[in-house]
């Protein structure tokens, strides 16, 4: 009897190039590539500058963050980041602001704080009112549910912030708070017209048309309002 020799499977290979003995289990390669999921600092290679390298590394940090602060308002709260960070301003000035002001302060177009504002409106989070001497312009303010709201959603992130933050040690994230700071003057010195995240930080529109997805205030990456 002719014994048949069969072809050997073809060897799997690890993300990192290394080949997977038979014995091995398959999803530890599933959960390899999980740990390498690309991001925005895949595309470097060694010959790219530290400077690109670093920028590249705070804008993934960032991305990851706010990625899943989003998730956790649209599960927990079914509600957006960017709605928030509006609510976020009218917190901090509890007579409200002028349409103007929010547009200024979040750093997007008035078209997109309208769209924001009746958004809320309908939902009985904020409320419009007339602006004494200017029959043009309105005044937004939060509503006491919206508050309430609000108030629930800032301590919640805030909790979520420290959770985000726990693979670092304080004094890590102590020694990072303070390279941050120097790195933000810098940038700040040499570009002067920089917001530096002074209001509102970047204007984003991921989470639906008109919706522009900001960076947080209170509980978010500025807690001017306590």
């Amino acid at each position: 009897m002719t014994s048949r020799t069969e072809a050997s499977p073809a060897r799997r290979k690890r993300p990192d190039g290394s080949s997977i003995e038979g014995g091995e289990r398959m999803d530890d390669t599933v959960h390899g590539l999980a740990l390498v999921r690309p991001d925005l600092e895949s595309r470097l290679t060694d010959d790219h500058h530290e400077a690109l390298r670093l920028w590249l590394r705070l804008l993934t940090c960032t991305t990851m963050v706010e990625r899943g602060i989003r998730r956790r308002l649209r599960e927990r709260f079914g509600m957006t980041l960017a709605r928030f960070d509006l609510m976020a301003q009218l917190e901090r000035f509890p007579a409200g602001l002028r349409m103007g002001d929010l547009s200024r302060r979040l750093m997007v177009t008035g078209g997109n704080v309208t769209g924001l504002v009746t958004q809320l409106v309908d939902e009985g989070l904020v409320e419009r009112g007339a602006v004494a001497h200017d029959r043009r312009a309105h005044l937004v303010r939060l509503t006491v549910r919206g508050r309430e709201v609000f108030g629930a959603m800032a301590v919640a992130h805030e909790r979520w912030i420290v959770e985000l933050t726990e693979g670092l040690a304080a004094g890590d994230r102590g020694h990072l708070h303070g390279l941050l700071g120097k790195f933000k003057s810098a940038v700040r010195a040499n570009e002067p017209d920089a917001n530096g995240g002074g209001e509102a930080g970047l204007d984003r529109s991921r989470d639906q048309p008109g919706d522009s997805d900001q960076p947080f205030r209170r509980g978010g990456h500025s807690l001017e309002h306590r």
